[in-house]
């Protein structure tokens, strides 16, 4: 079975660029991964919409690919009549998919907004839109870095998708068995939605350690000392990244994940890497 034939295949994540070179590289990279027919993109937005206006051009750039476009829409440090205009905007633009996100609080800012959790932000939009969009949520098999329990982690995401979700995108990790055992313990809990596995390409080590340092991504420490080894050989460490990351795609889709979805960073050549060596 190829990828393409898993009930979601594949998907990739892009950020708004902020220079005119970026929105051309954004473009060229779009069509090299759209060639690879993902069941969606998705766009990167600020909290508290400090990108809104870059995310709505860069989806509409995006969507000229013919592909599924879905922004990311975050809650914290925004109010509700600034999110109900943004979802008026994405109606009007022939969006019909979302991921809904708590997001992180800009930098200045002291209130929280109107509404404080990924929850209920996916009420919200129900209550607004009802069936209109489709809602990806976020999902931590190694825990969110801010839970104050695994176990509080895994309510917290069983209210998000009661809320009304249609689906979960994991953040991105390396250890196969934390997905597996997050999805066995949300299905225990009644989660029935699809949870596909955020993958997160290898190309650059010091920025993989600050991201997943932020994130609360484990990095082995097998991976981590190969990695320190190569030092600053980076076709090494693309070739090395490569082959770590294709072989936990296999294992995670013959483990029964139902689609991968590719943090891309706005780069097509290690993510195409991989999603030929799992599809050829």
């Amino acid at each position: 079975m190829s990828v393409q034939e898993y009930p979601l295949g594949i998907s990739f994540e892009f950020f708004p660029p902020n220079t005119q070179v970026g929105r051309d590289k954004l473009v060229m990279t779009r069509d090299a991964l759209a060639s690879r027919q993902p069941r969606f993109f998705s766009v990167t937005y600020g909290a508290g919409g400090s990108t809104q206006k870059r995310t709505l051009s860069t989806v509409r750039s995006v969507r000229e690919s013919g592909i599924t476009t879905a922004p990311h829409l975050s809650c914290v440090g925004s109010e509700k009549a600034m999110l109900r205009e943004v979802l008026t905007q994405f109606r009007e633009d022939g969006i019909d998919s979302l991921v809904a996100l708590r997001g992180d609080l800009p930098s200045g800012m002291s209130g929280i907004g109107d509404l404080g959790y990924a929850n209920e932000l996916v009420e919200f939009i129900r209550d607004e839109t009802g069936d209109h969009f489709e809602i990806a949520v976020g999902a931590y098999p190694e825990s969110h870095p801010q839970a104050e329990s695994f176990e509080r982690d895994l309510q917290h995401f069983v209210r998000k998708m009661n809320a009304g979700a249609n689906l979960a995108i994991t953040q991105y990790f390396f250890n196969a068995d934390s997905y597996f055992h997050f999805v066995e313990r949300v299905r225990a809990l009644g989660v029935e939605a699809p949870i596909v596995p955020g993958i997160m390409p290898i190309t650059n080590y010091s920025k993989l350690a600050r991201f997943s340092d932020a994130c609360g991504a484990e990095i082995p420490r097998w991976i981590r000392k190969q990695l320190e080894a190569y030092s600053d050989d980076s076709e090494s460490i693309a070739a090395f990244g490569e082959e770590v990351i294709s072989l936990l795609c296999q294992r995670l889709l013959d483990g029964g994940a139902p689609g991968l979805h590719f943090y891309t960073l706005n780069q097509a050549e290690p993510t195409l890497k991989v999603v030929d060596n799992i599809t050829g």
